[in-house]
């Protein structure tokens, strides 16, 4: 590292990068005081495609929300003209609605006498084709292949144009009001009876019946976003589906439940293949179950699934069909004398992400943010402390079911930085450099910062020492830290490409931008 003017220059590329300053950019649903939320309208999926250009949400209710980037449409136009125009590159990513639809409804088994709620698990954007979206939803049992695509709209021109007027619009029309000595019949035959009628119930008159008047239909310029069900994959999963996750192929996807992970191909919704299972032959055997599964960024061969223990399995759909012994075992040893009755319900993971260049697998379990190197499988290169300072109130997190939230983990798209979010509202951003100091808390609101206190000497900080307001229905501490378990940020994505995070606050979806 080189003094003077160079020097930092020079060490950039070794030493960590700055914090972060988190701004608000926009929500879309907003409450205001005192509005009661609909539980339909929570939110209960996030996903960006790979190009940051869309964003999609599921909610309770199974719909899907899709919203599209507009600040890049804003500034248009070839090479030139953009740079003669005077505006910053660094402008952040906005967003607007685009369309939504129906995903799925609720739906009873009658074999087991089991309601399935439409509640949306997972959203997985599909390659594009032709200008068409595609994207997997699913339920708790159904996944579903849609394809979104503006499509242009028929109208009726006219209902009262003149007989002699519409003989010209189409073969339909000639043939239904023009006399003839001989009219056609429906079925293209002719009758050899009078013309005057068809059938004895039905007469004409030799003119033809002047009030007749038939629709014209025309296809106008303007177009209509419609979303179809291409495929529906039904009937492969006895518990109930928690992810699912696109191969880097394009042509294959896996869902997994708690027991078994399923290799389905995208054209075929009727066969799928069972390429893990965890199911014991005897049911009281069951130690551990599967929690969330996900395919390698680029290799195609190569999958990740994290379990109720705390572990992560790697896999190679190469060495066999049925894939019943992993190539990786990623797993922390607990320290000696720490095991309680909590243990191996905090030590599950909720959730496990790639990194984008498939080096990393970030995983979230209820107390920790865990960085793995997949080179490395001796344990964690980077443990990231989120609710340690609830750890004395881990009694009171059982009893109200709050120690079984389910929180999502991202990564940033250059691999830099990780976040998940927290009770109360509240999300944290963490540097990966082994010398990075950056523990950002930001709150779900227009106002994200408030929050924030000075930077922590350590990324392994916990929340503990934030001041924070007292709210209605949280619990305070000694030290005046105020707990909102009714509040709480499960589901968060990180535009892939720029430092943008979209966040879900019950019913409201918040994006911020640094």
């Amino acid at each position: 590292m080189n003094g003077g003017d160079g020097g930092d220059v020079a060490a950039a590329p070794d030493g960590p990068p700055p914090p972060l300053d988190w701004k608000f950019s926009q929500v879309f649903g907003e409450r205001t005081a005192g509005e009661e939320v609909q539980e339909v309208d929570i939110i209960s999926a996030i996903e960006f495609d790979k190009s940051g250009d869309h964003l999609a949400t599921g909610d309770r209710g199974g719909r899907v929300v899709l919203f599209e980037r507009t600040d890049k449409k804003e500034h248009g136009g070839n090479r030139r003209d953009l740079e003669k125009t005077d505006y910053s590159s660094s402008r952040h990513p906005e967003f607007r609605y685009k369309t939504e639809f129906q995903s799925h409804e609720p739906e009873f088994d009658y074999l087991k006498s089991l309601e399935i709620e439409e509640k949306i698990n997972k959203i997985r954007w599909c390659q594009t084709a032709n200008g068409a979206l595609f994207l997997l939803s699913t339920n708790d049992k159904t996944i579903k292949y849609w394809k979104v695509q503006e499509k242009k709209i028929k109208k009726v021109a006219d209902v009262s144009m003149e007989p002699s007027k519409l003989t010209g619009n189409g073969n339909v029309a000639s043939s239904s009001v023009t006399s003839a000595p001989k009219p056609h019949l429906a079925n293209g035959g002719y009758s050899d009876k009078s013309y005057t009628s068809i059938n004895n119930d039905l007469l004409f008159p030799p003119g033809g019946i002047p009030s007749l008047r038939l629709p014209v239909v025309v296809t106008s310029n303007e177009t209509n976003l419609v979303a179809r069900c291409r495929r529906v994959y039904a009937h492969a999963h006895d518990y109930h589906i928690n992810s699912i996750s696109n191969n880097s192929d394009g042509e294959t996807f896996i869902s997994a439940d708690d027991l078994r992970i399923n290799l389905w191909n995208l054209e075929i919704s009727n066969q799928s293949f069972n390429i893990v299972d965890v199911k014991p032959a005897n049911m009281e055997d069951l130690t551990e179950v599967i929690t969330s599964a996900e395919f390698h960024p680029t290799h195609c061969h190569t999958l990740a699934y994290s379990s109720s223990k705390g572990s992560i399995r790697l896999i190679d759909l190469r060495q066999s069909a049925l894939c019943d012994k992993h190539s990786k075992l990623f797993d922390e040893q607990e320290a000696p004398g720490s095991r309680s009755f909590f243990t191996e319900i905090i030590a599950s993971i909720s959730d496990i992400k790639f990194a984008r260049d498939g080096r990393y697998i970030l995983s979230r379990d209820y107390m920790t943010l865990k960085l793995w190197d997949i080179n490395m499988d001796s344990g964690p290169v980077s443990t990231f402390q989120v609710h340690e300072h609830l750890r004395p109130k881990l009694c009171d997190l059982y009893e109200n079911d709050s120690i079984f939230d389910k929180f999502e983990c991202c990564l940033s798209g250059d691999g830099q930085r990780v976040a998940t979010g927290s009770y109360s509202n509240l999300f944290r951003v963490f540097g990966c450099h082994p010398a990075s100091t950056e523990a950002t808390t930001l709150e779900a609101s227009k106002n994200p910062m408030r929050r924030q206190v000075q930077a922590p000497s350590r990324p392994a900080r916990s929340l503990s020492s934030i001041t924070r307001a007292v709210r209605r229905g949280g619990e305070v501490d000694a030290n005046g830290n105020s707990f909102d378990f009714t509040t709480k940020l499960l589901h968060l994505a990180w535009h892939p490409t720029e430092n943008s995070i979209a966040c879900a606050a019950a019913n409201s979806l918040y994006m911020y931008y640094a």
